[in-house]
């Protein structure tokens, strides 16, 4: 294998590693605070909101043919968005319900359509790394670094609800490593399948999709299941943490 190809593989592994980074903290919770969920919930909302409207949609809209219209393409992006809503409400619904004795489904349910979602999300951002890396390591290292910062609170959005909802720590960084892991997976689709026919239609319409969904999972189930263990003031502050650390990461990203 070549070396570039190597390196690609390292990347795209350290930055999926990473989600675990955020998934130890269920290690130090050992009281399952309500604060830990208020915090890690709110918290990824805000990560997951700010990833969808500064990268995800922005990125699909600039990626669908130039060709295309200002207005036509700003239409195709929200349908695929809209999508996406779709297909998370449609998870979110026929989800088969657990038959192991949990505390709390809400937050069980939470936990698995997060990290539902963030596969998908990793998916793509592999393919990504890779392809980049191997056209150009300085830039494939920098993207890793910005994809293994918004990794950790997406480590946290998997962990904690799985944690607190089955009193089991294994099988909360298990699913945490899993997400993470589904970024190698992406690399490995693009050395072996995918990197020749890959379009930027075919990226965008994915981008847009996953950004409903992350959009819907943060609005519809993060927030509330927060809202519910604490005050609104609290939600807010950490949603707009989360939302900040993910604007610096772009910041960085861009240097």
């Amino acid at each position: 294998m070549p070396s570039k190809f190597l390196y690609a593989f390292i990347l795209s592994f350290l930055a999926g590693i990473s989600t675990i980074i955020g998934a130890m903290i269920i290690f130090f919770d050992k009281k399952k605070s309500n604060k830990v969920v208020v915090v890690s919930l709110s918290f990824a909302a805000g990560v997951m909101i700010c990833v969808s409207l500064t990268d995800l949609l922005p990125n699909a809209f600039n990626m669908i043919s130039a060709k295309t219209c200002l207005f036509p393409r700003l239409i195709l992006t929200l349908i695929f968005m809209v999508i996406g809503i779709i297909i998370s409400m449609l998870i979110d619904k026929y989800l088969p319900s657990n038959n192991e004795k949990v505390d709390n489904k809400g937050l069980y349910k939470i936990g698995i359509i997060s990290m539902a979602a963030i596969i998908l999300h990793n998916i793509p951002e592999g393919i990504a790394t890779f392809i980049t890396s191997t056209n150009n390591l300085k830039l494939g290292i920098t993207l890793t670094l910005a994809i293994a910062l918004h990794n950790i609170p997406e480590g946290i959005s998997i962990s904690v609800p799985i944690y607190h909802s089955t009193n089991n720590k294994l099988k909360a960084f298990l699913y945490a490593l899993l997400s993470g892991m589904s970024e190698v997976l992406g690399s490995v689709i693009a050395y072996l399948f995918l990197a020749p026919f890959i379009s930027d239609n075919i990226m965008a319409a994915l981008y847009a999709v996953i950004a409903g969904i992350m959009i819907h999972i943060s609005i519809y189930e993060l927030i509330p299941e927060a809202y519910k263990e604490s005050r609104l003031k609290p939600v807010l502050k950490y949603f707009i943490i989360g939302f900040f650390i993910m604007i610096v990461s772009h910041l960085l990203m861009s240097l």
